[in-house]
C-alpha cells in the first residue's frame, strides 16, 4: 500500500493581505490550529415518479452558492493582535490568501473575507490566547502551482 503524500502543519498557511496594489500578504503570528471550510449550500426539490405517484419522491439538489470559512486559535501574539484588530474593525473585507504546500504542488485560495468573530481569553496559570473566524465575501480563486 502506496502512503499518502502530506502537508506539515506549517505548510498550511493563512495570510492577511494590506489592501495595496499590489497587495502585501503577511501571515499573523500564533496560531496553533487552523483550519479552511469550504461550503456548498443547496436547494432541495422532491422528484416524483411520473409513472408511479404513490412512490416515495427521491430529493434532487441543485447547488445554489459556495460559501468558504477559516478559523484558526492559538496564543494571543503581540506581532499580530494588532493586524487582526483592524481587520475585525474594518466595514470592508480584508484580502486573504490561503496556501496548502505539498512536497509537489501547492494549492492557493485568494479573495475578501471579513473577519467576523475575534476572541481573546486566557485562564490562570496559562497564557492568553486567540480565536478567530473569517467568513469569505464573494468568489474565492483556487490555483494550483
Amino acid at each position: 500500500m502506496a502512503k499518502p503524500t502530506t502537508a506539515r502543519f506549517g505548510k498550511f498557511r493563512v495570510f492577511l493581505g494590506d489592501g495595496g496594489s499590489p497587495i502585501v500578504y503577511t501571515s499573523p503570528c500564533g496560531f496553533t490550529s487552523k483550519s479552511l471550510t469550504l461550503t456548498k449550500n443547496l436547494s432541495e426539490v422532491n422528484i416524483p415518479d411520473c409513472d408511479d405517484p404513490d412512490l416515495v419522491a427521491w430529493v434532487g439538489r441543485d447547488a445554489t452558492s459556495l460559501s468558504a470559512a477559516v478559523s484558526g486559535e492559538g496564543v494571543l501574539a503581540a506581532e499580530s493582535v494588532e493586524t487582526w484588530l483592524d481587520a475585525w474593525e474594518s466595514v470592508d473585507s480584508v484580502p486573504v490568501k490561503i496556501e496548502v504546500e505539498f512536497p509537489a504542488k501547492t494549492i492557493t485560495w485568494t479573495g475578501l473575507m471579513h473577519v467576523a468573530v475575534f476572541t481573546a481569553g486566557a485562564q490562570q496559570g496559562g497564557r492568553a490566547t486567540a480565536n478567530v473566524d473569517m467568513q469569505s465575501d464573494g468568489e474565492l480563486t483556487r490555483v494550483v502551482s
